[in-house]
């Protein structure tokens, strides 16, 4: 698929198909393409080049109301004069549905987002997030064939936005709603999606798991963009990627003796101190930051005749922090952590 404007040329061959009942999120950061792509889905933009389909159905000059799509928008979209129970009903009204089924409808979905009370009430009486959930609810009350999520949770604060990711989860799954859900938040990617299209330039950079991606990303950009990374430039020589600091690690499919090799290490793989004693790969370093994030306590330790790396290691109530700012330490870890990734 081929989506230009002007001499920018927002998606530049997209092909991508969503299972039934699956929940795939398009991951990128501004300027990607995501954005546009959601338009082309939605309607509201037609390609220059390609097709959109829904099941058999090609939709690509079909105008939005004819797609059977549901959407929720990051600003909720709700109509202020309208009750709940009316927002919720619109999309049934429109589709001329008969009002004591229109009645149904509403009372069952209201149900489901655990706002059955609530009916009655205009938008301006209700929490953010409940009007996420009437949001979702008009956006599912007429079974769509296809729900598009336009980053909804944007607006929330990160505790109920949490919560919402895995209600939203849990009702997709319950429903079996085929869905397409757009963010640039990696964190909330992971959690949500059965998988991922992580966008780059107009392009699906690379498509998979959630852990796929997050364990073996296949390009630089996949890798520094999903996750915390450390990004190292090493070399092959016999057979071994020779990662500076630590020595050569043996590795499947090497590349060619003197060629530059680019090899990621997650934070959380790196181990400190004792711990990186029992490893096979061990190098010494002075730690120059360390970040108290609550849960896991966060390193930059400066190899010796090496890179700076960062390690990540969750904390123990009970056990006092492995290293403070000016230490020396030990820094390791398993040749299985190690993953080579194309520039």
């Amino acid at each position: 698929m081929e989506k230009r404007f002007g001499t920018v040329r927002a998606l530049a061959g997209v092909d991508l198909d969503v299972a039934e009942g699956e929940l795939l999120t398009i991951l990128g950061p501004s300027g990607s393409g995501k954005t546009t792509l959601l338009k082309v889905v939605a309607g509201f933009e037609v390609p220059d080049e390609g097709t959109v389909r829904l099941g058999a159905t090609d939709v690509t000059v079909a105008p939005p109301r004819a797609r059977d799509v549901g959407m929720v928008f990051q600003n909720y979209a709700l109509f202020p004069h309208l009750t709940v129970a009316r927002n919720i009903a619109f999309p049934l009204e429109m589709r001329r549905v008969p009002r004591d089924e229109i009645a149904r409808r509403v009372r069952e979905v209201l149900e489901l987002v655990e706002l059955p009370h609530h009916a009655e009430r205009l938008p301006r009486q209700l929490s953010g997030g409940q009007q996420q959930r009437v949001a979702l609810a008009r956006a599912i009350v007429f079974n769509p064939r296809l729900l598009l999520l336009d980053e909804p949770f944007g607006a929330l604060d990160r505790k109920l936005r949490e919560q919402m990711q895995l209600e939203v989860r849990r009702l997709q799954r319950r429903l079996k709603l085929t869905t397409l859900f757009i963010t640039h938040d990696q964190e909330e990617a992971l959690i949500l999606s059965d998988r991922i299209a992580v966008m780059e330039a107009g392009r699906i950079a690379q498509l998979g798991t959630p852990d796929e991606l997050y364990a073996r990303p296949a390009t630089r950009f996949v890798a520094d963009f999903l996750g915390e990374s450390n990004l190292i430039e090493g070399a092959w020589q016999g057979g071994a990627a020779v990662v500076p600091g630590f020595g050569p690690v043996p590795l499947p499919a090497p590349g060619t003796d003197g060629a530059p090799a680019l090899l990621l290490l997650r934070p959380e793989a790196l181990r400190i101190g004792a711990e990186a004693q029992s490893l096979p790969l061990r190098a010494e370093g002075r730690v120059v930051e360390s970040v108290f994030l609550g849960v896991s306590e966060k390193f930059r330790v400066a190899l010796d005749g090496g890179p700076e790396l960062l390690a990540r290691l969750p904390l123990r109530p009970s056990q006092p922090s492995p290293a403070r700012e000016g230490d020396r330490v030990a820094l390791g870890f398993a040749p299985e952590d190690l993953h080579v990734v194309r520039g």
